[in-house]
């Protein structure tokens, strides 16, 4: 389990410069981005400790977590119009 918060740029390295160009161009890919976001900060402060959850909603955040980035990938993985 890591104590660092998961971010797009970090966890897609390779597409830092799509990453940008989307949040700004696509409203959807900016949602979703907000939406991650979100959803990694709420796992983050239950990791440590400071707004814990039930093993099974953090089980359902992770998930959604999941989610979001394989949607997220498949906007970044597509080639720019």
């Amino acid at each position: 389990m890591s104590h660092t918060p998961h971010r797009l740029a970090d966890d897609f390295p390779e597409f830092r410069a799509r990453i940008a160009e989307l949040r700004e161009s696509d409203r959807h890919f900016a949602r979703l981005a907000e939406d991650y976001e979100a959803v990694n900060d709420e796992i983050h402060l239950s990791e440590i400790n400071v707004h814990p959850l039930e093993d099974l909603a953090e089980v359902l955040k992770r998930k959604e977590r999941g989610a979001l980035k394989d949607a997220i990938y498949a906007m970044l993985s597509r080639a720019p119009a």
